[in-house]
């Protein structure tokens, strides 16, 4: 049985290593970037090299901006600036089979960090493709809607965020969901989930 505050210390723990691991990252990739331009600006012909390195260095910045809000620190009422927020979503989904209509304002980082695992969540429902739409965004919560033809859904994972587990065999491509429910948990949220032959919602 975990000590009192033991699972908390170790999700703060977890977010802390996310934040580093991103924070690591983003040096190198940038030297790419500033590398690639110098080649531009030094008269190199553009190629389809330099092109497929220049879209996968702004891909790879993208998921590492959406990755630090989702797995990283989130101290106790921060903000984060919508603009952010907005930047993240766009270069992580742009050009995706995933279409998300979210356009968030300034908000909590805790109830940012929750928004992008939701949607992390509803990802891996819907691996051919589809919309994810905010149809509620509150200050503590947030709701969204996916829409597919098909869904590929695993209810282990999702019974599992609705009572807090048991998560044995989880994946890493699943951690978002464990993650997720421990975080609701943590702010006082309860989780719903609710789902038809063409939409599945996440209330988190």
């Amino acid at each position: 049985m975990d000590e009192p505050g033991g699972t908390q210390a170790r999700s703060d723990l977890s977010a802390l290593i996310g934040s580093r691991i991103c924070h690591d990252l983003i040096s190198p990739l940038g030297a790419i970037g500033n590398g690639l331009e110098l080649l531009q600006m030094s008269g190199a012909s553009e190629s389809p090299e330099m092109t497929l390195i220049a879209d996968s260095v702004t891909s790879a910045n993208a998921r590492i901006r959406f990755f630090r809000i989702a797995y990283g620190d989130a101290v106790q009422n921060q903000m984060i600036k919508g603009a952010e927020l907005r930047g993240a979503l766009h270069g992580s989904y742009q050009g995706s089979r995933l279409q998300v209509d979210w356009q968030p304002e300034d908000m909590l980082r805790s109830t940012a960090k929750r928004g992008f695992l939701a949607l992390q969540c509803l990802e891996t429902a819907m691996p051919y493709g589809g919309r994810i739409r905010a149809v509620d965004v509150g200050r503590r919560g947030l709701v969204f809607e996916g829409s597919a033809e098909r869904f590929a859904y695993d209810a282990t994972l999702w019974e599992g965020l609705t009572q807090n587990g048991p998560w044995e065999g989880v994946r890493p491509a699943q951690v978002q969901f464990p993650l997720l429910a421990e975080l609701a948990r943590e702010a006082g949220n309860a989780i719903s989930v609710s789902r038809t032959d063409a939409t599945l919602t996440l209330s988190v």
